[in-house]
This record gives structure tokens, C-alpha cells and sequence, in this order.
């Protein structure tokens, strides 16, 4: 995935790369910055499927440091510092990561760990004696089967369970879905995702394989409600994705007043249809779905305001296929309700350490010629629509 950031940095080194208050960063400077932590990283013996957990704020060294761990080879492991410390001390546990990406004020907030602590403000100095030049991923024997990360889902029982995504699906989403959302080197993205949400490695991918400018703010700042409403209109904000809950809170009026809002995505939960009969005049309104275990998201419907009732959640995206299965694995027919099971190139390869989860759970596609293709049952239940969603 990084490989398509260094891309946009050597056309248009002097693009703002991402913003976060009265500071930025551009292409080139966001680059260099991430290699020397890269360079860095490499000697602390990070490479690839070498997990780096990540403990930062809302900075523009949490950036810097996921795009580091990338280039470095190794997968990213987010750990929101804002998380119970039991909850911390079972993700770094359980990962066992190789090095830990923290800021100096966090690290005695963190619980004992054999990893190697690197604070990102407070060891600059250090870090920032490496060398400025990208590593390549042939060198390091990185492939596109390789992790880019492992994040934690909550589970609807039990503890947390680490979901490990490989490079080729989060590259297919970015590849295929910037030119699906219009996205653009004049193109900015909100940044409102928690970190230890996938949906924030959607928006720094989408940003980076497109050219556009990523937009950080504090979270008080993007408190749904009038904060967000401010935070949208003076970086005048292009691209969004947004909970439902969170657009519901917006006055309704400001649909017509964000102007520069033109493509919105909704997921995370099912969107009603007053949302989208508001939010979907003047401009794209994408109703996505997918789980964790499916890289971001595995189907989108563009909304019509004109449309009655809560919107479908439409077909798969590219490299991508969703099947309705019935108790026995058999497809179900048009309009029965089945488990809704994910295939294709977004299928994570399964659980950290939980061996017999990912068997029960990614399961052997039988429709693929493929013998290691793998479909992901997901637990919800759908059905197939007259009108192909």
C-alpha cells in the first residue's frame, strides 16, 4: 500500500499530504520522514509480518508512524491510548509486537511489555539520522501477501480478537475505489475515524493513492453535532466516511449548506432512510458494508433520495464476491434470507493466535477454482434483491 503513497510523493512532492491544526506535512516531507522511521525500525528488526503496535494521539506522528511501519515491512498493531488499561495490556499481550510507537507523555501509561518502546516526539533527534530514501519492498522481501495490519475488533462476547489483513486487499480497495468516489489530488478527506477502527486505514489509503490531502483535527473537534458541522466547512471537506449516528446528529439544513461535501460514505451500522433521502440531494451518498474481517468494507449501494425505505447495501466492489448461504452452504434463492459470506481478494488470512476461530469462521470457498481461496462467514443475515443489491 505504501508503494502507491511513494507514488504520489515523486509526481507531487510539494502537495499537502495531511493537516492537523495550524501544522501539515507535504507528499515529499511525509516520505522522508516516514523512511527515516523505516530505516529505523529496520534496525530494530521489523520486517515483514513483524508486528509494530501503535500507541499515539491524534498527530501527525500517529501518520508518520503507520506509514513508517509500512515501509519498514512490518503490519501495524493501532492501540487507542484512550482504551481501559486492561484492554491495552490483552492487545499487547496477545500481539506481542516487536516495537511499540508511542509519544513520551503515553509511556507510563503503558503496561510492562518486552517490546521495545520508541517515544516518535522525544527520539526524533535520534530517528531523524537515518537515511531520507524509500526501501524496497523486493529487498525486504515484502509481497502483497504480507501483513499491513492487525486490528482488534471488540467481539460480541469474550476478549478481542486480532484480524490480520494483508497488503493485496487494502491496495485492491484503494485502487478500485478512488476512481469510484472521485477522489483527486484537489481531493480532502476527513480524518474521523478512531485509529483503531479500519475505517481510518481507509481514509489514509483512499488520501494516499489519490493525491489528496487528509485532515486531522483533536476529537473534541469532531464531536458529532456542531463541532463536525465547523470541522467540515472550514477545511471544506470533499470525501467523508460517517457513521450514521454521527451524520444523524448534523442539522439537517447543513446538508445543503457543505457545499464542498461531495461524496459521503455511511457504514458501520444500518443507515434509515431519512438519512439518505437528506444527505443523498446534490451529491454521491454510498451506503457501505463490510466487517473487519473483509478489509473496510465488501459491498456499497449509491443512494437515490428518491428511494422509500432503509437502503440495501448493494454488490460487491471489485475482486470481490458475496454469497447467500443457506445452513448448508447452498446459495439461497432470490429473496430468502441466508448468511451473508464474503469472498475474493479482501478476505483477511484470519485471527491472531486463534487457530480454531479462523477455521470456524474462513471457511474453504467452494466456488472458487482456487484451492486456498477462503470465504469469510460473517453472521449476518441478507438476501438477494430483484434488482441485483
Amino acid at each position: 500500500i505504501h508503494q502507491l503513497f511513494e507514488s504520489q510523493a515523486k509526481q507531487n512532492p510539494q502537495a499537502i499530504a495531511v493537516t492537523y491544526e495550524d501544522e501539515q506535512l507535504s507528499y515529499g516531507d511525509l516520505n522522508q520522514k516516514a523512511n527515516q522511521l523505516a530505516h529505523h525500525l529496520r534496525s530494530q528488526g521489523v520486517g515483514p509480518d513483524s508486528l509494530v503496535a501503535i500507541c499515539i494521539e491524534r498527530s501527525l506522528e500517529m501518520i508518520v508512524g503507520l506509514l513508517g511501519i509500512l515501509k519498514a515491512g512490518g503490519a501495524y498493531v493501532p492501540v487507542d491510548p484512550t482504551y481501559p488499561a486492561e484492554r491495552i495490556e490483552y492487545m499487547l499481550e496477545d500481539a506481542a509486537p516487536r516495537v511499540i510507537l508511542t509519544q513520551e507523555r503515553l509511556k507510563a501509561t503503558l503496561p510492562n511489555t518486552n517490546a521495545k518502546v520508541i517515544a516518535l516526539d522525544s527520539e526524533w533527534k535520534e530517528i531523524a539520522r537515518q537515511a531520507k530514501t524509500n526501501l524496497s519492498p523486493r529487498k525486504l522481501g515484502l509481497t502483497p501477501r504480507n501483513l499491513a495490519y492487525v486490528i482488534y475488533t471488540s467481539g460480541s462476547t469474550g476478549q478481542p480478537k486480532g484480524v490480520m489483513v494483508e497488503h493485496r486487499g487494502l491496495c485492491n480497495l484503494a485502487t478500485t475505489q478512488v476512481q469510484a468516489l472521485g477522489l483527486k489530488s484537489d481531493s480532502r478527506l476527513l480524518q474521523f475515524a478512531s485509529f483503531s477502527f479500519d475505517a481510518c486505514t481507509w481514509e489514509c489509503a483512499m488520501a494516499w493513492s489519490s493525491g489528496a490531502s487528509l485532515h486531522l483535527a483533536p476529537r473534541e473537534r469532531l464531536m458529532p453535532g456542531e463541532p463536525l458541522l465547523e470541522i467540515l466547512t472550514q477545511q471544506k471537506i470533499t470525501h467523508a466516511l460517517l457513521p450514521p449516528i454521527a451524520l444523524a446528529a448534523l442539522p439537517a439544513q447543513s446538508s445543503e449548506s457543505l457545499n464542498s461535501l461531495s461524496t459521503l460514505l455511511v457504514g458501520g451500522e444500518a443507515c434509515p432512510a431519512t438519512l439518505t433521502q437528506c444527505w443523498a440531494r446534490g451529491r454521491q451518498l454510498i451506503n457501505a458494508y463490510g466487517p473487519t474481517e473483509g478489509t473496510v468494507y465488501a459491498s456499497t449501494h449509491l443512494c437515490d433520495p428518491r428511494d422509500e425505505g432503509s437502503p440495501p447495501i448493494g454488490r460487491p466492489i471489485a475482486n470481490t464476491q458475496i454469497y447467500i448461504l443457506d445452513a448448508q452452504q447452498q446459495p439461497t434463492p432470490l429473496g430468502v434470507a441466508g448468511e451473508i459470506h464474503i469472498g475474493g481478494i479482501g478476505v483477511a488470512r484470519g485471527y491472531l493466535n486463534r487457530p480454531e476461530l479462523t477455521a470456524e469462521r474462513f471457511i474453504r470457498d467452494p466456488f472458487s477454482q482456487n484451492p486456498e481461496a477462503r470465504l469469510y462467514k460473517t453472521g449476518d443475515l441478507g438476501r438477494w434483491r430483484a434488482d441485483g443489491n
